[in-house]
């Protein structure tokens, strides 16, 4: 059965071109699912064994352990698409799961921080004492500049960023390419960086990432994650911060300014404008803040 399991993960790699972090929740998700089957011995050893019933089993079990809504809904999202992979492959023949259906995630909406908190951490900048503080304030702004995922911060080379066209190449998820501009002190910033300060961390004058550890390699999703939170405490923000708040805030921003839906789709890397959409939730009281100003009856 885990023989399946790695030759959907290869499929969603090669085929679909699912980052690393896509495919290691897939196998999490699926395995989850295996160890169920296995433990109650309701697989026969076979995919093809597999009934709805035993999946409606899985769905209790996962009642029963308290998982939040999102979190079994995306695990159910998993098994469906496994499923419908095996039936496609004709592994199994039937899809026991053609009349389950998937649990409704509920759509918690995004956290942003204000423009007075952006503020905060990006006036940090003129009390930087240290490289890593220079680096630090450099992917901060950067970050807020692009609208970038994590993944793709950390994941830069020096050659992604064009500072005299001040814009920067990312590869995002489905491997799609997007060129994004950035305003001008983010430019400053990254500049300032990689001038004087990038060189107290190489190690290897090979190394190619843009943002580097102490040990003169590339800087990880974790590291980065701490080192915004160490900045937000010591501007004074309470509330927990994580790299992905500083992207929605990024959209949410740009749409408050006036941004069309679309060109915010685009300069995200979504691929549905309906994952775009959530944003509009977030300017709901911006929007009636503007109507009662602007419309005469108000």
């Amino acid at each position: 059965m885990l023989a399946e399991l790695e030759s959907f993960i290869n499929y969603l790699s090669v085929e679909r071109g699912h980052s690393g972090h896509t495919l290691s929740a897939y196998r999490n998700d699926l395995s989850s699912l295996h160890v169920f089957l296995v433990e109650n011995d309701k697989s026969g050893s076979h995919w093809n064994n597999v009934s709805e019933s035993d999946i409606r089993s899985y769905l209790l079990d996962l009642d029963e352990r308290g998982y939040a809504p999102s979190t079994k809904s995306r695990k159910i999202a998993a098994v469906k698409s496994f499923f419908k992979f095996l039936h496609q492959e004709q592994i199994i023949d039937e899809n026991p799961l053609t009349d389950v259906r998937q649990p409704k995630a509920g759509q918690s909406l995004p956290k942003a921080l204000t423009i007075e908190e952006v503020d905060l951490l990006l006036d940090a900048a003129s009390d930087t004492d240290t490289a890593e503080e220079a680096r630090d304030i450099a992917m901060v702004e950067l970050m807020y500049a692009a609208g970038l995922r994590v993944s793709e911060l950390v994941g830069l080379d020096l050659r992604d960023v064009d500072l005299d066209a001040g814009i920067v190449r990312t590869i995002g998820k489905g491997s799609k390419e997007r060129v994004i501009p950035i305003y001008e002190s983010a430019v400053e910033s990254i500049a300032e960086y990689i001038t004087y300060s990038r060189s107290a961390h190489i190690r290897d004058t090979s190394e190619e990432a843009l943002f580097l550890n102490r040990r003169g390699t590339r800087l990880t999703r974790q590291a980065y994650w701490l080192r915004l939170n160490k900045l937000a405490i010591k501007v004074g923000i309470s509330s927990k911060i994580t790299p992905h708040m500083l992207r929605h805030s990024f959209a949410t921003h740009l749409l408050h300014g006036g941004a069309s839906l679309r060109h915010v789709q685009e300069l995200l890397g979504h691929s549905s404008i309906a994952t775009t959409q959530i944003y509009t939730h977030l300017s709901n009281d911006h929007v009636r803040s503007e109507y009662a100003k602007a419309h005469p009856r108000a």
